[in-house]
C-alpha cells in the first residue's frame, strides 16, 4: 500500500502555524510515502486568505523539504485555489509561471462572504443550493485539478441547519459531477469531518456512489491538515470508503498529470 495525504496546510497558509519539515518528519514516523502540500491561495482582496502567501518563500521551503528527506518521502507542490472560477485572468497571472503537480479548486466563499458568514446572513435561504450553483460554476470555469472537500457547507451548517438529504440535490449535484468528468477534473475524499463533530467525510459516500456510476474515476485523498500531528489521518478510513463506493484505485499527480494507484 502506497500511504499518501494530498491535502495539507503549513504555516504558508492563514490559518496554520504548522512548519513544514516538522509536518515531513510526522508524516515519515507514520509510514507515509508521499505528501502534497495545497496552501491557501486566493486574488480576491475580499477574501480572507488573501496576502499571505510569498511565492519565493513557499517555493524555497519545498525544495528544502524535497532535498532533506528525498530518501524517506516524495513532496509534491501543490495549492488550493478559492474560487478560481472568479477572477480567472488574475489567477492565471499569478500561477502560470509556477511547475504545480496538483491544484485543488474549492468554495470557500458566496458572494463576498465567508460559508459561515453567508449562512448566518441568508436564514430563510438554502444555503446547500446555493453552495452546490457555485460549485457547478467552479467545475464550470476554473483550471483545476481536483475538486476539494465537495460538499464543505456541512461542515458549517450541520450544527444548526442540519445535513442536507442526497436526494433533495442529486440532480445538481450530479450536475457537478458530470461536468467535472467531461473537464477530467478528479474528486476528493477529504477526512477532515472524521476530526469534528461531524463525523463523516466530506463528501459522503453516496456522492461518490454517484460519481462512480457517471464514470467518474480520478480519485485523492487528503486529510486538509493544520496540524503536524494531523498529516495522513485518515487515509485507510477513507480508502475503505473508496472500496465500498466501488473504486479500485486512488490517484497521485505528477506535474499536474493523474497517475493511478491501484488498492
Amino acid at each position: 500500500m502506497y500511504y499518501i495525504d494530498y491535502h495539507h496546510h503549513s504555516n504558508h497558509s492563514f490559518d496554520s502555524k504548522a512548519i513544514m519539515m516538522e509536518i515531513c518528519e510526522n508524516a515519515i514516523s507514520k509510514g507515509i510515502n508521499e505528501i502534497c502540500y495545497t496552501e491557501h491561495f486566493s486574488v480576491n482582496p475580499n477574501a480572507p486568505t488573501f496576502g499571505h502567501m510569498n511565492w519565493t518563500n513557499y517555493l524555497a521551503d519545498i525544495k528544502k523539504c524535497q532535498a532533506a528527506y528525498k530518501d524517506q518521502l516524495t513532496i509534491k507542490l501543490g495549492i488550493e485555489l478559492c474560487e478560481p472560477h472568479l477572477m480567472r485572468e488574475q489567477y492565471k497571472d499569478a500561477l502560470s509561471s509556477i511547475p504545480f503537480d496538483y491544484i485543488l479548486g474549492s468554495v470557500h466563499n458566496l458572494d463576498g462572504l465567508t460559508l459561515r458568514k453567508y449562512m448566518n446572513a441568508h436564514p430563510e435561504e438554502d444555503i446547500y443550493l446555493a453552495y452546490f450553483k457555485e460549485m457547478l460554476e467552479l467545475v464550470t470555469y476554473a483550471d483545476i485539478d481536483v475538486l476539494a472537500h465537495f460538499d464543505l457547507m456541512k461542515r458549517y451548517a450541520h450544527t444548526t441547519r442540519g445535513l442536507y438529504a442526497f436526494s433533495d440535490y442529486e440532480d445538481i449535484i450530479a450536475s457537478v459531477l458530470k461536468t467535472a468528468i467531461k473537464r477530467g477534473i478528479g474528486l476528493e475524499i477529504n477526512t477532515s469531518g472524521w476530526r469534528t463533530s461531524l463525523n463523516e467525510s466530506l463528501p459522503f459516500i453516496e456522492i461518490l456512489k454517484l460519481y462512480r456510476e457517471l464514470g467518474g474515476e480520478i480519485l485523492t485523498i487528503g486529510s486538509d491538515s493544520h496540524r503536524k500531528e494531523d498529516v495522513g489521518e485518515g487515509f485507510i478510513q477513507a480508502l475503505n470508503l473508496a472500496k465500498n463506493a466501488g473504486f479500485s484505485a486512488y490517484y497521485l499527480f505528477e506535474k499536474r498529470n493523474p497517475v493511478r494507484i491501484d488498492m
